[in-house]
């Protein structure tokens, strides 16, 4: 099993991993979702995790992007032991985390204009036909032209998928300090057909490639999103690691968590959980 902690070594330095989870614990009420968690992230690498729905992969996400406070724990950001989730949300560990939720989470009744740009509008300087013409580009980006002033529910599901990752790499280019970035996918085919997750697994890729982040965490069942888009795989049951590895190592692997998932057999350790957290 490959250590979750220990940064990278090379023969002249020590690489400080852009994230890093230690040892972290959150329950809800008497429900434990995470039991030590360890995990790290480092530059220009992509990992997936999975697992079994219920077992807490949603929770790390938004406790790495600071929405949630972990019950024991410490989360890293370039080496710095995070105190406040509000400096987490505002990049002031030299970090810029963006999330895609599962759902998209677009407003219902803004358009995609003012969904991808609401941060700028809300918090920025910037005028409206400043923001307008750096939405463009971001959608530009995932694929989308001439649909800003569309609503929601006037896109197929692929579409808001799209729109909710040009919001997630919207930045204010006013901000002088250069950060990197890293995107943290929820479910990010989800309910999609075969080609429109084809879509969302090749932006993906693409978005790393373009520099448009520097690394990232997706959390999914598909198969194909595993293989396709990430370097490296964390098992998750029960809110514990049960597996760290690179993705090439899938089909000859004997970890008995892996060789079930990818079976999808019900004989095995994993176990069928009721809730989704």
């Amino acid at each position: 099993m490959e250590p979750v902690r220990s940064p990278i070594k090379t023969s002249s330095n020590v690489v400080t991993p852009l994230l890093e989870l230690r040892d972290i614990h959150k329950s809800f009420g008497n429900n434990a979702v995470l039991n030590g968690v360890d995990l790290a992230l480092h530059s220009g690498e992509a990992i997936a995790i999975i697992g079994p729905s219920g077992t807490g992969k949603s929770t790390i996400l938004r406790v790495i992007c600071g929405l949630l406070h972990p019950d024991q724990g410490e989360v890293y950001i370039n080496g710095n032991l995070v105190s406040s989730e509000e400096d987490v949300q505002e990049g002031n560990y030299g970090l810029d985390i963006g999330m895609v939720f599962q759902n998209a989470a677009l407003f219902d009744s803004l358009t995609v204009a003012e969904n991808v740009g609401f941060s700028l509008f809300e918090h920025s300087r910037l005028s409206r036909r400043e923001i307008y013409r750096l939405v463009e580009h971001k959608l530009a980006l995932v694929g989308l032209d001439n649909i800003c002033d569309r609503y929601p529910n006037q896109l197929s599901g692929g579409m808001r998928k799209r729109v909710s990752f040009a919001r997630a790499i919207m930045d204010d280019p006013t901000v002088k300090t250069q950060v990197k970035k890293v995107l943290l996918y929820d479910e990010p085919t989800a309910g999609l057909d075969p080609v429109a997750s084809t879509i969302i697994e090749d932006l993906m890729r693409s978005l790393r490639e373009q520099k448009v982040c520097d690394s990232y965490i997706v959390v999914t069942h598909q198969n194909s999103t595993i293989r396709r888009t990430a370097d490296r795989l964390i098992v998750l049951y029960r809110g514990s690691v049960r597996y760290a590895g690179n993705v090439s190592t899938i089909d000859t692997t004997d970890n008995p968590y892996v060789r079930q998932f990818f079976s999808g057999s019900t004989e095995g350790p994993i176990q069928l959980l009721t809730r989704e957290v």
